[in-house]
């Protein structure tokens, strides 16, 4: 079962990818994350990454696409995966069909309008201590995970970032839904409502293709 997000920022891919992960028991594998947890290692690649990372540049396709052929050889993907971040263009989401893995089952598009994405993300408040992140419709003092009072603003989350990750989805990322869409594989669940009717919907849209 080898299954692909794809969204907007904000659409719900990272909560609705840990809920399939644990209902399916297959990892949920975010390029982020994955970025992150190599340059923390030191391995050859993960040097090079933070190489590049301190540089201020973006991490070139041909070295996602080489960290993801290691990370799914793993023998925790042998049973399949969730990708949330990968593929994040056209160029790598064909690497992913050719050179990675020519037989992806599914990718699952969470449909969310701009206007709902701006709503979500703009002013979100993340812990600056354990990184956890509460929407802008819940007002809080300190983190209830940690208790820090150490709460702010991503510059990531400021609106007029929001408006511009949007622009960057729209231009690389969303003529990924007519790539899986012609070759029969993607699934549109609408992606607004509470977390639990949200994963309702994607889990009957699983069904439906008998993932």
């Amino acid at each position: 079962m080898k299954i692909i997000l794809l969204g907007a920022p904000g659409s719900g891919k990272g909560t609705q990818g840990a809920i399939i992960s644990e209902k399916k028991k297959i990892p949920r594998i975010s390029t982020g994350d994955m970025l992150r947890a190599s340059v923390r290692e030191q391995s050859s690649l993960g040097l090079r990454v933070e190489r590049v990372m301190n540089e201020g540049k973006l991490v070139s396709d041909n070295l996602i696409i080489e960290l993801m052929q290691e990370r799914l050889a793993e023998d925790d993907c042998e049973n399949g995966y969730i990708l949330d971040g990968f593929p994040r263009n056209l160029a790598q989401g064909e690497a992913l069909d050719k050179q990675i893995s020519r037989s992806v089952d599914l990718a699952l598009l969470l449909d969310v309008s701009n206007e709902e994405v701006v709503r979500r993300l703009s002013g979100r408040l993340t812990c600056n201590d354990c990184g956890a992140v509460y929407p802008n419709t819940v007002k809080v003092s300190k983190c209830s995970k940690c208790n820090s009072e150490s709460l702010y603003v991503r510059e990531d989350d400021l609106e007029e970032t929001v408006s511009k990750r949007l622009e960057v989805y729209q231009e690389s990322t969303s003529p990924l839904v007519n790539f899986y869409e012609g070759m029969g594989k993607l699934v549109k669940v609408h992606g607004i409502g509470e977390t639990e009717e949200i994963s309702k919907r994607v889990f009957e849209a699983l069904d439906e293709v008998r993932i």
